[in-house]
């Protein structure tokens, strides 16, 4: 007995002594792909392992993995029954630069002990380029395999100071993909912007030939970029991320078989879901300045094609009476930064701020719409008066010349009123004598001690006290009335001062298309009321602000920088939040909350 166990642990020992000099663990990769390629990295053993420890990639990027796969086979030769264990551990990676790289090793236990995989020297050419592959002597043309990417097509690449450029990012793919969202979004330095992307949150696809390739491609974002300043100016990369469905194969370890080709199609390939992280090139726009030769003094920076038209409600009136003037440029260009000329009024004529109107709608080819400014006026004397023509001037960059054109002229009849000339407050005094008389003529007789019987109202104290009390309400009345003049004559300060309740106007308009779901129209009135609101507080003309002028301004003011990041991060937030994903109510509920905050936070310290 004892010798039959001998036996047997001696024949266990050599079993599992010639288990392990079986096992095989190497790696398995093409020599040679190109920059942006994908490709597969498969560690194959050949055995019964545990604890697989993948290498470090560091020369790629890792799309997915590890994925483990196994299978078995039974060979039978000459009565001998031979089982082998696979295991396949793979992973996608991206080629990211050129050169001659090295794919590390990877380790992995069998028999409580540890073993090493080879390593594997791997050849990465230029996109599109021509590399070698020995296969039947033969050399294989290998070009640039991208399953998905973006891309940004601006309109134009050269333009003037306030044309406006359609930038469009474009996803091209040709693998399932869901999940976009925006993790990073450009500045925009040097540009007045706005989001025109109409897709309701879902991508419109169709197809396209791209480099030999059939992609299908959507619009993922387009922005409309009005320049403010000339030189180049580069705009930074769109980082948008993305879960994309990509297929493994389960590796082909011998020669090709049709009938093994064709099972595996149905039966060998899986699909897994894996994070993107998708960048688009930097573009450089080179912007020129508008030509200095031949501009006309009432151009205000109009830059687009515009028609300039006036409208009075009545000619005829009586003095005090007040009429409406309307002046109105429409066309396609910058309508949300173009300047109204104001009219010259006569200077008996009373005019109020005008109501600005502003009326447009976006597409892939820009901006089109009006603008309208609405002007109350009051004459205050009779007579005869004309109102000249108002010049508005615009550069048209496909004719490359301004244009000027003119309002019509008005012949106003004012009429005299009955209160002409009145200034409103009128003081009316007088005195009354009064006589005692007696009743008849009496005779001289003595009498006693008089007693007053009545006063007068005139220079009794009373009396003065009441005209000291006229006089006083007179002089405040009038010292109001001058501050409340020289207050409205300064802009600059009737701006600020009224910078939130316009921006919190704004945001309760913000709030009622909240109500009713409506995404694009809160966007956009959210928008407007911050950065009008930063535009009145800061007296920075729109077509100057951008994220960077924004927060030099806002520091300059000493306002504290949780709250400049605060403001900042909601207007970046504001561009691409309808894109986020998630619950588009519940985004747009957070960012009303958020507006009233910060916009109270920055009110605190910009006053």
């Amino acid at each position: 007995m004892r010798k039959i166990g001998y036996l047997l642990v001696f024949l266990m020992t050599a079993f599992l002594l010639k288990a392990q000099d079986d096992v095989s663990f190497k790696v398995i990769c093409k020599k040679q792909v190109v920059v942006g390629e994908q490709f597969q990295v498969s560690y194959e053993l050949s055995g019964d392992g545990k604890n697989f420890e993948a290498p470090n990639f560091i020369n790629f990027e890792i799309i997915g993995g590890p994925f483990s796969s196994s299978s078995s086979s039974v060979q039978i030769i000459n009565g001998s029954v031979t089982k082998t264990n696979t295991t396949t551990y793979s992973f996608y990676l991206r080629a990211i630069k050129e050169g001659k790289f090295t794919i590390p090793a990877a380790t992995i236990t069998v028999n409580k002990k540890k073993v090493k995989s080879n390593s594997f020297d791997i050849e990465v050419a230029k996109d599109n380029s021509v590399v070698s592959d020995k296969n039947g002597g033969q050399k294989t043309t290998t070009g640039s395999v991208k399953d998905v990417f973006l891309e940004a097509v601006p309109s134009k690449k050269t333009a003037y100071i306030g044309e406006q450029i359609t930038l469009t990012y474009k996803i091209y793919y040709t693998i399932p993909i869901s999940n976009l969202s925006i993790s990073k979004a450009p500045s925009y330095s040097g540009f007045w912007t706005k989001d025109i992307t109409d897709n309701n949150g879902v991508l419109q696809q169709s197809s396209v030939v791209k480099n030999g390739q059939e992609y299908h491609v959507a619009t993922a974002q387009e922005i409309v970029l009005i320049p403010q300043k000339s030189g180049t100016l580069t705009i930074d990369p769109l980082s948008i991320s993305c879960i994309a469905q990509i297929r493994t194969e389960r590796q082909q370890q011998r020669g090709y078989d049709p009938f093994e080709s064709f099972f595996g199609d149905i039966m060998g390939s899986s699909y897994t879901n894996v994070k993107k992280e998708l960048v688009s090139q930097p573009i450089d726009i080179e912007v020129k300045p508008v030509p200095v030769k031949d501009k006309p003094e009432s151009f205000k920076g109009a830059v687009g094609q515009f028609t300039f038209t006036s409208k009075i409600d009545k000619t005829e009136m009586k003095s005090n009476d007040a009429f409406t003037i309307t002046f109105t440029v429409s066309g396609k260009g910058n309508i949300d930064l173009l300047d109204i000329p104001r009219p010259n009024f006569p200077p008996d004529f009373e005019v109020y701020d005008p109501k600005i109107t502003i009326n447009t709608k976006s597409n892939s080819y820009g901006i089109s719409g009006t603008k309208k400014a609405e002007y109350v006026v009051i004459p205050r004397v009779s007579g005869d008066f004309n109102l000249n023509p108002t010049k508005f001037s615009y550069f048209d960059p496909t004719k490359n010349k301004y244009v000027t054109l003119e309002s019509e002229q008005y012949e106003l009849k004012v009429e005299r009123s009955a209160g002409e000339g009145s200034s409103g407050i009128i003081f009316a005094g007088g005195q009354e004598a009064i006589k005692v008389v007696g009743s008849d003529i009496r005779h001289i007789m003595t009498i006693g001690k008089l007693k007053k019987q009545g006063t007068l109202l005139f220079a009794s104290p009373l009396y003065l006290i009441i005209i000291i009390a006229l006089v006083a309400i007179f002089c405040i009345a009038l010292i109001s009335y001058k501050k409340i003049h020289k207050f409205n004559q300064n802009q600059v300060l009737v701006r600020n001062k009224k910078a939130t309740k316009i921006a919190k106007k704004r945001l309760q308009n913000a709030y009622n298309y909240l109500k009713i779901k409506d995404q694009n129209h809160f966007y956009e009135e959210f928008s407007q009321a911050l950065w009008g609101y930063i535009s009145d507080k800061l007296n920075i003309a729109r077509s100057q602000l951008s994220m960077d002028s924004v927060r030099e301004m806002m520091t300059g003011k000493n306002v504290p920088e949780d709250i400049v990041n605060q403001f900042i991060d909601l207007l970046n937030n504001c561009e691409f939040a309808r894109f986020a994903p998630g619950d588009p109510d519940k985004k747009m509920d957070d960012l009303y909350k958020k507006g009233f905050e910060v916009i109270t936070k920055a009110e605190k310290n910009l006053n």
